[in-house]
């Protein structure tokens, strides 16, 4: 149980003697109606049924060791959160004290062993749903942790639970539950750093997937980062959220924890008291969903002797991604009880690899053989999140630093980094929508990962924010003058502040309209490429370009994923979305309002970015794994719309048109004064 899950107007207590049912009643009665009016926490270890109906009959064990407890996983036909005469119990469901796992008897009824400080869990089964409180959260667990975070924390941590109940029952129902066919979105780090960034999230993707028609019988996963730092922003998100349709999943990131916790034992615990557990598992369909937490903070000497320099102990805590010892034997048990035929999507924070952080310890995953093992002949797909980057990662990809980073020398299945929902944490400059446009590491829009499942088999598909689902991908010109234009404003940007001017050396404004040529072009520093920047792109997308006379330009991947290091610089970047991220006017916004939060804008934890010139944002795409080009042939002078079109893995397109002008010379930019005086 939680904080959402105490609420004094809908409790029950059930207990065995009759007479005490009244008093029991008032004084919780009245300790909710003083909760509400002295601002108490909502969390209760007295609390004997929730408002979506995990019963309990409390016991007197003590606090801090293995007690055993029993209960019933039932099917709730009224959906009254009680089980009532006539509703029989739910077998082979499977139920877990955060370490191994037992399956309900034929009348529904189980017995395990609670271990302190991790949660008891049931899995929802295929064919059924758990319910979901007011926000849509699932119901599913009771949170264990008798003597509470035992310390202050920033966010309120853990209140002791208490004595372990001697009796946890869970409903189920049949209404609402998925088929074989559904629809999960998985939406990477919303991260909302403040109230004003939830408006954007409202605005910008929620206010897409409200429009989706989702229902109870499909899901929605955020991959981590749900928040930015502030648990106190994470019901509120969750309320807007509620409104979407699908209940909602949620994965621990690092920017989700309590920064002020003693050890990674209780880093969790006020998301745990606001949420839920920090890893659990669910099935729908033909699919088991596994949330997994691979972020561990504070790291320990441990990181540190195997090479995590961020751990060691003498600088501020930080946080490696590495699952624990007890998490790795919950994985392994989980994926021993599943049958061979389900389809296991893995859900995580931290990417287990990644192509922009492919050198890095911190931003990968320890212990992959050990995980791919446990997998070995599975049908596996993995999110995650983190990087905010698009990733699709196709079975036997690898690149330089995989190997020496995490033991990676080829990849066994599918992974996917879902991309960013704040975009690049929200820089940018606004949309029409009044949402910064915030292109991502890879020059990506904000959005969402739409995933059609049918049976075991899916279809990924990037959907961004405000943009469509017809839109998949960028088309724009590489051009000398780009790369000129791009290499000068890049070396002024990497040079330390102090040494550097305050106005950037170019802006967009003194780049010449890339899509206007002169012979000349073709033929000097490199020439002209087309390029593609394929948000969802993989190794199995083919890009081609459809020239007006009918000649077919076949595009090419600028990274083969077959071991190579990152290519990075002017001749690899995207022009489209570096042209929007090196330029950002928002730095410049002003006003005599008195207020110094509208001076420029405001990033993460409260930074301040501007009031300045304009300036690049934080991120730009100057290296990229979904990026295809062509050099174009040289063109005479003429107009000429290209057709480009890429295909995925699954046979969806996209289609944009480029309109290309070669002129004899480069016409003047701007207005001819001169003819007017």
């Amino acid at each position: 149980m939680h904080a959402s899950q105490y609420n004094s107007n809908k409790l029950r207590i059930w207990v065995e003697e009759a007479g005490y049912r009244v008093l029991i009643l008032t004084i919780l009665l009245l300790a909710g109606w003083l909760s509400s009016v002295y601002g108490l926490s909502r969390y209760s270890s007295d609390v004997t049924k929730n408002s979506t109906g995990i019963t309990a009959e409390q016991s007197s064990a003590a606090q801090t060791e293995n007690v055993t407890v029993s209960g019933v996983v039932f099917d709730d036909r009224n959906q009254n959160g009680v089980r009532d005469a006539g509703e029989p119990g739910v077998a082979g469901v499977l139920v877990s004290n955060g370490l191994s796992f037992v399956r309900t008897g034929s009348d529904g009824s189980y017995t395990i062993e609670l271990i302190p400080n991790h949660d008891l869990t049931i899995v929802q089964p295929s064919g059924w749903r758990v319910p979901t409180d007011e926000r849509m959260v699932p119901q599913f667990f009771y949170i264990h942790k008798p003597e509470g975070t035992g310390y202050e924390m920033r966010f309120g941590g853990l209140p002791p639970t208490g004595p372990a109940p001697a009796t946890i029952n869970f409903p189920l129902t049949r209404s609402g539950a998925a088929g074989d066919d559904f629809t999960c979105i998985a939406m990477g780090d919303p991260q909302t750093y403040s109230n004003e960034q939830l408006g954007f999230l409202r605005d910008g993707v929620f206010n897409d997937l409200k429009q989706r028609g989702l229902t109870t019988s499909d899901c929605l996963i955020y991959v981590g980062d749900v928040v930015g730092d502030d648990l106190g922003l994470l019901d509120r998100l969750l309320e807007l959220g509620a409104g979407i349709g699908a209940p909602q999943w949620l994965v621990l990131g690092n920017h989700d924890v309590d920064f002020d916790a003693r050890s990674n034992d209780d880093k969790a615990d006020s998301w745990r008291r606001i949420f839920g557990p920090n890893y659990y598992a669910f099935e729908q369909g033909n699919v088991l969903f596994v949330v997994l937490d691979n972020v561990f903070y504070p790291c320990t000497r441990e990181d540190f002797e195997r090479g995590r320099m961020n751990c060691d102990p003498s600088r501020n805590p930080s946080y490696n991604g590495r699952l624990t010892e007890t998490q790795l034997q919950w994985l392994e048990a989980l994926i021993n009880e599943t049958p061979e035929d389900r389809l296991i999507v893995l859900s995580h924070h931290i990417p287990f690899v990644s192509f922009v952080d492919a050198t890095s310890n911190q931003h990968q995953t320890d212990e992959l053989p050990r995980i791919y093992a446990m997998l070995e002949g599975r049908e596996v797909l993995s999110l995650s999140g983190h990087t905010h980057t698009i990733e699709n990662h196709a079975p036997g990809q690898v690149f330089e630093g995989w190997n020496e980073a995490v033991g990676v020398s080829s990849l066994p299945f599918r992974h996917i980094v879902v991309g960013a929902a704040s975009g690049a944490w929200y820089q940018g400059d606004f949309n029409v929508d009044g949402v910064p446009m915030a292109l991502q590491r890879m020059g990506a829009p904000m959005g969402y990962l739409n995933l059609e499942f049918t049976g075991t088999r899916y279809t990924e598909r990037y959907v961004g924010s405000r943009l469509g689902e017809h839109r998949g991908q960028w088309v724009s010109l590489n051009t000398p003058e780009f790369r000129s234009w791009f290499d000068e404003i890049m070396g002024w940007w990497r040079t330390p502040a102090a040494q550097r001017g305050d106005v950037p050396p170019r802006s967009v404004h003194d780049l010449p309209d890339p899509q206007l040529l002169v012979p000349a072009d073709f033929n000097r520093d490199g020439g002209v490429w087309l390029t593609a920047n394929v948000w969802m792109g993989s190794v199995e997308t083919r890009v081609h370009a459809t020239m007006p006379d009918g000649r077919v330009l076949e595009l090419q991947r600028t990274q083969q994923g077959e071991g190579e290091a990152a290519r990075i610089g002017a001749e690899w970047a995207d022009p489209f979305a570096t042209m929007r991220q090196l330029t950002v006017a928002r730095h410049g916004i002003i006003s005599e309002s008195g207020d110094e939060k509208a001076q420029g804008f405001e990033v993460f934890r409260g930074r301040q970015l501007g009031p300045t010139a304009p300036m690049p944002q934080s991120s730009i795409s100057d290296r990229n794994m979904h990026l295809w080009r062509v050099q174009l042939p040289e063109l005479q002078p003429g107009v000429y719309p290209i057709r480009v079109t890429s295909t995925d893995r699954n046979g969806q397109t996209y289609t944009d048109v480029i309109t290309v002008e070669v002129r004899t010379e480069r016409p003047p930019k701007h207005w001819r004064s001169e003819l007017w005086r």
